[in-house]
């Protein structure tokens, strides 16, 4: 039987979430003692919470979970820190400031997850005993957050110009 739609596009979510997680972890553990680090810290666990709360609607949904796209992820997440390394460009702060748009590109994600689920929560139970409202204004905080943060990394990394 094939999946329904919903189940698909939550399981495609589910492993963005997981990414994300693990991407932000990342940042905290790579900026800790810094104001990035202590702003990372605090966007890693609310990231967390998010994707528990996802785990949890798609539990209340029936919703299997697919394991190949949940380690395809964690897998993705893994190889990127090369590319969010100083490995291919010899340059850390460019790697955050990849890394910075990269989440903050996936919180954008999450937001529009929280909003097409809303349109649809009067359509079952499990959706409207969600508080989607609260769920897409932490998100845009999250947004906000990492835009800062992005823009202030940006700013001093492409003003240098030459990747060092």
């Amino acid at each position: 039987m094939a999946e329904k739609a919903l189940d698909i596009y939550l399981n495609d979510h589910l492993a963005g979430a997981t990414m994300g997680c693990e991407l932000a972890e990342h940042l905290r553990d790579r900026t800790e003692g810094t104001p990035l680090g202590d702003r990372m810290a605090s966007l890693a666990a609310e990231i967390e919470s998010d994707r528990q709360t996802l785990v949890d609607l798609a539990d209340r949904l029936g919703t299997t979970s697919n394991p190949v796209k949940q380690g395809t992820a964690w897998l993705a997440e893994k190889a990127s820190r090369v590319k969010f390394s100083a490995v291919t460009s010899g340059n850390p702060e460019l790697g955050t400031f990849l890394a910075l748009e990269t989440l903050s590109l996936g919180v954008e994600g999450k937001i529009c997850l929280w909003w097409s689920l809303k349109a649809i929560a009067d359509d079952d139970a499990a959706l409207a005993r969600t508080n989607f409202d609260e769920l897409i204004e932490r998100g845009e905080t999250q947004r906000r957050a990492l835009e800062a943060e992005r823009m202030e990394v940006g700013a001093s990394v492409l003003r240098a110009g030459d990747g060092a």
